[in-house]
């Protein structure tokens, strides 16, 4: 082999090296593992979720909206709520706590479809009911990934866990289209309450004492104003969560208008919405595993562009004329939108001081999710009068 064949090779192990760093970090390793398998049942669990609606509906858009506005309504009212409690209490024993509550409620509800009972206000409980366990569980998510690897690594294993989580998104969805029509929801959900044991079972084999644990606020300092408070005195934090409030409400509703481009505008079954969005996760993935590479705190300049491109590739997705080429549309739309949103999280995560960074976080995640509410029901009432 040449030295000019054999730099290439050199050069990608750095690459792979540098990428992979985080996983150096047992307790990290732990936590990814058992994150990979829970959020492929939780991408299962949505396909089934909006299958299952649209069968008990009749192709409803305005059921499927309310569904999405019940189940992240509650990240409207208890998420700043979820921050403060994961500031100041353990994050590793709130996250066993909303793993063992989210996958119990998804038992019952598969339990109530493969018996043949559900019932579409079966479906509006437990969206509502998952919503309050995730505006705990999505903060102190998010938060204790810093604990896990320290300050050091946060963009790296931030990156990583984005990477994971779309992994799922390709397998979860794909996955759970192929099991619909072999095996039906219930199956699914069943599927999706059992592959929250391996969260659990993770986080309970983790070494405390091995956690980069910041000290505590006292009950007075973990106020929710405090939080607030110091984001006033941070324009650049506010900027980026203005501009993210902005995108989500307005662009991140691809949950919604997929499942219905793909019965009401291409006519096809479940196995092809699996695959709508599965094609929006690939390029997730591929902009998760990029921003692996990234070190430091994001640019503004870098979180603008990004959300330019993907407000003009989501567009271009919307007028797509045939199954085919919205498949390649949203390859590149899933590329900019998690681009997007991981620049946003890295530059408000690493902009902020670790004591607030609970609280910090939940209002990135009340912003990020907490908007689906309002942009599912503006987007639900468009499609079901105009169509999609």
């Amino acid at each position: 082999m040449t030295p000019s064949g054999a730099k290439p090779r050199g050069l990608s192990r750095r690459l792979l090296a540098t990428g992979l760093r985080s996983l150096t970090v047992r307790n990290f390793r732990l936590f990814a593992t058992g994150q990979i398998a829970s959020a492929t049942g939780t991408w299962m669990m949505v396909v089934a979720q909006d299958w299952l609606v649209l069968e008990l509906t009749g192709d409803s858009g305005t059921a499927l909206a309310t569904v999405t506005a019940l189940q992240f309504t509650p990240m409207l009212l208890l998420t700043l709520y979820g921050g403060r409690i994961a500031d100041r209490y353990d994050k590793r024993a709130l996250l066993t706590g909303a793993n063992v509550v989210s996958g119990v409620l998804a038992l019952l509800l598969g339990l109530l479809v493969t018996g043949g009972a559900a019932q579409l206000w079966h479906v509006y409980v437990f969206a509502l009911a998952l919503g309050v366990a995730n505006a705990v569980e999505v903060p102190a998510r998010l938060s204790f990934i810093a604990e896990l690897v320290g300050p050091e690594l946060v963009p790296n294993a931030s990156a990583l866990s984005g990477a994971y989580f779309n992994i799922a998104r390709v397998l979860g969805p794909s996955l759970a289209g192929l099991l619909i029509e072999a095996a039906g929801t219930g199956t699914v959900m069943l599927l999706n309450a059992a592959s929250y044991a391996a969260t659990v079972a993770g986080l309970r084999a983790m070494r405390p004492e091995q956690l980069h644990r910041p000290p505590r606020p006292a009950a007075r300092d973990a106020k929710v104003t405090e939080g607030l408070a110091h984001l006033r005195s941070r324009p650049d934090l506010v900027a980026t969560l203005s501009l993210l409030a902005a995108v989500s409400l307005f662009g991140l509703n691809l949950q919604l208008t997929l499942p219905l481009m793909a019965r009401t505008v291409f006519h096809t079954d479940a196995a092809a919405f699996g695959l709508l969005t599965a094609a929006l996760a690939a390029g997730s993935l591929l902009a998760a595993f990029t921003g692996t590479l990234r070190r430091g705190r994001p640019t503004a300049r870098l979180v603008i562009g990004w959300a330019c491109a993907f407000g003009a590739l989501a567009a271009a997705t919307g007028w797509a004329p045939n199954l085919p080429t919205a498949l390649v549309l949203l390859v590149p739309t899933g590329f900019a939108s998690l681009y997007f949103a991981q620049a946003a999280n890295h530059r408000v995560q690493l902009g902020s001081d670790p004591a607030y960074r609970g609280r910090v976080m939940a209002l990135y995640t009340l912003i990020l999710q907490g908007s689906a509410p309002l942009g599912a029901l503006f987007v639900g009432a468009v499609t079901q009068y105009l169509g999609t």
